[in-house]
């Protein structure tokens, strides 16, 4: 006669439904007294008897592992649902695309706790082959952040990817910085755009396109000796700029002047236009009706100026502008410390390593560098 196991030894029974042999054991109770049962199945009875032995021993080290069916796919929908709470919108909706992209169609069939170092090395050297490093490091990282929530719910023992570095991704697009021609053409074909004034701050005081985006004009001050700007908001989460160091004040050359009278007039009649529908939210560059205005719709108006300037609309956006003014300025001979003060950086490495394209040695004075 076949011994029965001891009371917490669990029991093996055969599943006529699925047609497996079935692993159970009690792991605890619930705070209202119900059984809390640790289920596994396997095509074999010595298959179900492994893991029944793993659950076993998992709860005699004090973990409640998750069940065997949890996958990475669950836990990556988990985080996304649950572990990005107070996050930005455009935050949520970048793991959720970097996740539903190349995290869950490679791994997210996996069981969570068979979910191998090896399988992220390979994952992410595979991934190398289209992906820039900083992407690269940026999927990684929803693939840990989704796994240490998981950790911390008692579904997986460890966190894999903490065993994985970063491989060397492909070449990312390189920014550029425009020739003092090309700067000037632009400038020219911006004349009379309602983007005008947008190219002419990017290009002269060298502000990050989410600075403009956000700059009122309590912030703007064309009266005072000199004229200046305050450049204190951005369209980040909170309204606070990227760093503590890019809340800056920046003297204004007479050409931001005159481009920001000639905005304001023009934005007098835009107002005018959208009537009732016009919402006053102090912004310099907004809408047609007053709201803020979307990264899309910069991005659209400046390829048009891009065009009419008799340059390839596909090679540049507003960004590369911040770029142009470094690196114009740099070439000018102002010094890279000075430099990185006007554009808000928090030294100077930032500076030389990304945004200055041009270095040649010649001594002139910061934005004098324009007139």
């Amino acid at each position: 006669m076949t011994a029965r196991r001891s009371r917490g030894d669990g029991g093996l029974s055969w599943g006529a439904t699925r047609r497996r042999w079935v692993a159970s054991v009690t792991v605890g109770y619930t705070p209202s007294g119900k059984r809390i049962v640790k289920r596994a199945r396997g095509r074999t009875k010595t298959e179900a008897q492994r893991k029944l032995k793993e659950i076993l021993r998992d709860y005699e080290d004090g973990l409640a592992i998750g069940p065997y069916g949890y996958t990475v796919a669950d836990a990556v929908r988990d985080w996304l649902a649950f572990g990005l709470s107070g996050r930005d919108s455009a935050t949520v909706e970048k793991c959720t695309i970097l996740a539903n992209t190349h995290v869950i169609p490679a791994l997210g069939a996996r069981k969570l706790r068979e979910l191998s170092a090896d399988d992220v090395d390979k994952w992410l050297a595979g991934k190398a082959a289209i992906l820039s490093t900083r992407t690269l490091g940026e999927v990684r990282s929803v693939l840990k952040r989704a796994i240490t929530r998981a950790q911390a719910r008692d579904k997986v023992k460890r966190n894999v990817v903490l065993l994985c570095e970063v491989p060397q991704g492909c070449q990312g697009r390189p920014s550029k910085s425009l020739t003092l021609r090309q700067a000037e053409a632009l400038l020219d074909a911006a004349q009379g755009s309602g983007l005008h004034a947008y190219v002419v701050l990017s290009l002269l005081i060298g502000a990050r396109t989410e600075e403009l985006r956000a700059l009122t004009w309590s912030h703007v001050d064309l009266d005072s000796d000199p004229p200046s700007i305050r450049v204190w908001r951005s369209v980040r989460a909170g309204g606070e700029t990227k760093t503590r160091k890019s809340r800056r004040t920046l003297a204004l050359p007479q050409r931001c002047v005159d481009a920001l009278r000639d905005h304001e007039r023009r934005q007098v009649d835009i107002r005018r236009a959208a009537g009732s529908r016009w919402q006053d939210n102090d912004l310099v560059f907004p809408s047609q009706v007053g709201t803020p205005s979307d990264a899309s719709h910069v991005r659209r108006s400046f390829r048009r100026v891009v065009a009419a300037a008799g340059l390839n609309r596909g090679d540049w956006t507003p960004r590369e502008l911040r770029h142009s003014f470094v690196s114009l300025l740099s070439d000018a001979g102002v010094p890279i410390e000075q430099i990185s003060r006007l554009v808000g950086h928090s030294g100077t490495m930032t500076t030389e390593t990304i945004y200055r394209k041009q270095i040649r040695p010649v001594l002139m004075q910061g934005a004098d560098a324009w007139t």
